[in-house]
This record gives structure tokens, C-alpha cells and sequence, in this order.
């Protein structure tokens, strides 16, 4: 039942609005750092519930997944410490806690804030990938409208 559920949370995902963020995703020589941020009424209900996400107009889902390429060349999920921040357009910074989701071989983080549509909010993410002695860093700018 989990990996339907994330197989349906990464389709909602992927079906947010692409003209607000072309390239959703940074790279750092081997390492990538791919985001999104979406009103949480736009997530199916099943969804929500299976991730205790609260779905309102006025909450707001970040995602992060970091990705490592391996010898081949290919990218694949790996666990990182992640400090996400968002500031609005009134210069209000809230910190975003994430929590880690494992299921098979994805990893990826969720943080759900608050948002008073409409509104305009910048994200910081820092993510330290396991094995890693430095930060990376994605920033990304997302309009909520409703």
C-alpha cells in the first residue's frame, strides 16, 4: 500500500504546474538535488492520509529528494541532513522541519508550513548527503495563488 502511495504522491508532484519551475532539480558535479513545493489541496485524499499531511489551501508541501550518481553514471536516492527555510514576500523566514521517508530503494523528504495565499515564497534547502562533508545548496522561488 506505501509504494502505491508514493507512486501517487510522486505523480501529483510531477503534475504540478511546470511553468513555475522548469528544471526542478540542481546538480553539484555527481550529486543532485531535486525540490518541489505545492499547495497541500492539490495532493489525492488517500495520499495525504497515508503521509498525515493535512490538506488545506492554506498549507504548503515541500519535497527533496537528493540523488548520487554511481559508477555508471545513473542517479539513485541516497539519505542526506537537510535545514529547509522559507522566507515570504513581508521578509517572514519560517524553518521548515523535514522528515525522511524510506520506501524500497526511494529516499525523499517532506516539510509542510503554513501559507496565506496569495503569496510568493523563496526556499532554501542545505542537504549534506551521507558521506559527504559539505552542503549543497537549492534555492527556488514558488507562488501560491488560492
Amino acid at each position: 500500500m506505501k509504494s502505491l502511495a508514493a507512486l501517487a504522491l510522486a505523480t501529483a508532484l510531477l503534475a504540478a504546474p511546470l511553468s513555475v519551475q522548469a528544471e526542478q532539480a540542481v546538480k553539484y558535479g555527481n550529486i543532485e538535488i531535486h525540490y518541489n513545493a505545492m499547495p497541500t489541496d492539490e495532493l489525492a485524499p488517500a495520499v495525504a492520509k497515508n503521509y498525515n499531511i493535512e490538506r488545506s489551501r492554506n498549507r504548503a508541501l515541500l519535497t527533496i529528494s537528493v540523488l548520487r550518481k554511481n559508477k555508471f553514471g545513473v542517479a539513485e536516492p541516497i539519505a542526506a541532513v537537510l535545514q529547509a527555510h522559507a522566507v515570504n514576500l513581508n521578509e517572514q523566514r519560517v524553518e521548515i522541519p523535514m522528515r525522511e521517508i524510506r520506501e524500497g530503494a526511494a529516499v525523499y523528504y517532506l516539510g509542510e508550513l503554513r501559507v496565506s495565499p496569495p503569496d510568493t515564497l523563496k526556499f532554501t534547502v542545505a542537504a549534506r548527503p551521507m558521506g559527504e562533508n559539505r552542503d549543497y545548496k537549492a534555492e527556488f522561488t514558488r507562488p501560491f495563488y488560492k
